[in-house]
C-alpha cells in the first residue's frame, strides 16, 4: 500500500486501482484494516469499501468478518477521514 493506492486484482485477472483513505492495526483483533474507495459515486454517495489485510501477504485481501470491526471501521473513518475532510 504504497503511494496511497492499493491495486487489487479479481478472479479473471483484470486490475483495478483505488485510493487507500485510512489504514490501522486495531490491537483489539490484532488485524490490519484498510479503507478504499475507487471513488465512484452512487446515489450522491462515494462508494467505499473495507478490508482485512496482512502485510506479509502483499495484494491479498481478506473480508471483514464481524459486526465490531465494522463498527471500529465506521469510527475510524469518521474519525481520520470525514473530520479531516
Amino acid at each position: 500500500m504504497k503511494n496511497n493506492n492499493i491495486k487489487i486484482t479479481d478472479i479473471s485477472g483484470k486490475v483495478y486501482e483505488y485510493e487507500v483513505l485510512a489504514n490501522f492495526k486495531w490491537t483489539k483483533t490484532n488485524k490490519y484494516y484498510v479503507i478504499y474507495t475507487d471513488n465512484q459515486v452512487k446515489n450522491d454517495k462515494l462508494q467505499i469499501s473495507a478490508s482485512i489485510y496482512n502485510p506479509k501477504e502483499p495484494g491479498k485481501l481478506y473480508p471483514i468478518e464481524t459486526e465490531e470491526e465494522w463498527q471500529e471501521i465506521d469510527r475510524i473513518l469518521k474519525e481520520r477521514v470525514i473530520n479531516n475532510g
